[in-house]
């Protein structure tokens, strides 16, 4: 990419403010970080305990289970949702988590089922936009807030985060950190190391809400109208 006028727009930003012009820009020492304070030392089972209690905050079903149980846990959660359709992002986790087989078999139980394909790109939209129900998997979770971070892949499209009528996240334990600090750290760190960051990263809280109109919460303003974090505790 040829980025053109470069320096006559900097120069005249310069000018303007009366100083020279800076082209390297050195992160700043900061004498306090508050933020790395919060939960610093909470253990994964207390920042567990912190998801789940947020999580009544932003009307989310809470759910925690191990790897064995997951597949019934799984078809519990889509029974209680109303069943009819889900659309999974296509994902060798979920065969690590023992779901691949039971994603398989909802046609059996009188469930439509579909798989990303990144190479039915319209197709991908039209099943998101019809679905019931959408499975992702959650990159980072943040306890602070409940908050799952989904990154975009060829494999793992964006409209799955929010056309589906609802929602289920699977956590896996080790994901879960204190507060968004920690995500970004690990955003960065990927950054220096070179290595390719998705071009989407979405941090989802939950069901859509507003609270615009005098501050009154409305849950289920768009998709998702429901949601569910599965945690799974042996991941």
């Amino acid at each position: 990419m040829t980025i053109q006028n470069r320096d006559e727009f900097l120069n005249q930003i310069a000018k303007s403010l009366g100083r020279p012009v800076r082209t390297k820009v050195e992160l700043p020492v900061w004498k306090y970080c508050p933020q790395h304070e919060v939960l610093k030392n909470a253990s994964q089972d207390e920042l567990v305990e912190v998801l789940k209690q947020q999580c009544e905050n932003i009307h989310t079903t809470f759910v925690q289970t191990t790897t064995a149980d997951l597949p019934n846990v799984l078809h519990q959660v889509v029974n209680d949702y109303g069943g009819e359709s889900v659309i999974t992002w296509k994902d060798d986790r979920f065969e690590k988590f023992g779901v691949k087989k039971w994603m398989e078999n909802l046609p059996e139980n009188g469930i439509h089922f579909y798989e990303w394909n990144p190479d039915t790109p319209e197709e991908n939209i039209r099943q998101a936009e019809k679905a019931n129900i959408g499975i992702t998997i959650s990159e980072t979770t943040l306890a602070e807030s409940a908050t799952a971070m989904l990154t975009s892949h060829p494999n793992r499209g964006r409209t799955m985060n929010f056309l589906p009528q609802k929602v289920i996240v699977l956590i896996p334990k080790s994901s879960i950190v204190p507060r968004m600090t920690q995500a970004a750290q690990k955003i960065r760190k990927q950054i220096e190391k070179g290595q390719q960051v998705p071009s989407c990263i979405l941090f989802m809280s939950g069901p859509s809400n507003s609270a615009d109109i005098e501050s009154v919460l409305i849950v289920g303003v768009h998709g998702p109208v429901k949601a569910t974090y599965i945690v799974i505790e042996d991941q």
